[in-house]
């Protein structure tokens, strides 16, 4: 099922943010991300009705299966595209926003035969 940009980023967000802190609630997210808290909570809703996330009664946010996959997805996607722009030559940061973008839209395959490159190549990182 192809999802949402946004929702793919929210997914990727929870993920890094409960590797780094172990618990997740929407306040993080705003924080992290520099959303409202209205748009948040309406994102965290809809990821909810959609299977991907699930809330307890205290507000802490987990990944379901479903949710950690995308998430899990995206980072890799992430990590892997910002470090190979950044052996090119890239500026931090500009890797950083570039592989934002690019991880969405990069096909499966495309992806794969980057990352297979790269990690042919590990000695150039």
């Amino acid at each position: 099922m192809k999802i949402k940009e946004s929702a793919e980023n929210y997914l990727e967000t929870i993920h890094i943010l409960n590797k780094r802190t172990g618990a997740v609630r929407s306040i993080d997210i705003v924080n992290e991300l520099g959303y409202s808290k209205p748009s948040v909570s309406i994102a965290m809703k809809n990821l909810r009705e959609n299977g991907y996330v699930l809330v307890d009664k205290d507000g802490y946010i987990t990944l379901t299966e479903q949710g950690r996959q995308i998430a899990e997805t995206m980072f890799e996607r992430h990590t892997v595209i910002s470090s190979w722009l950044m052996y090119l030559g890239v500026t931090k940061q500009v890797a950083i926003d570039d592989a934002c973008r690019i991880e969405h839209v990069i096909s499966a395959e495309s992806f794969e035969a980057l990352k297979k490159h790269v990690y042919e190549n590990k000695e150039l990182f």
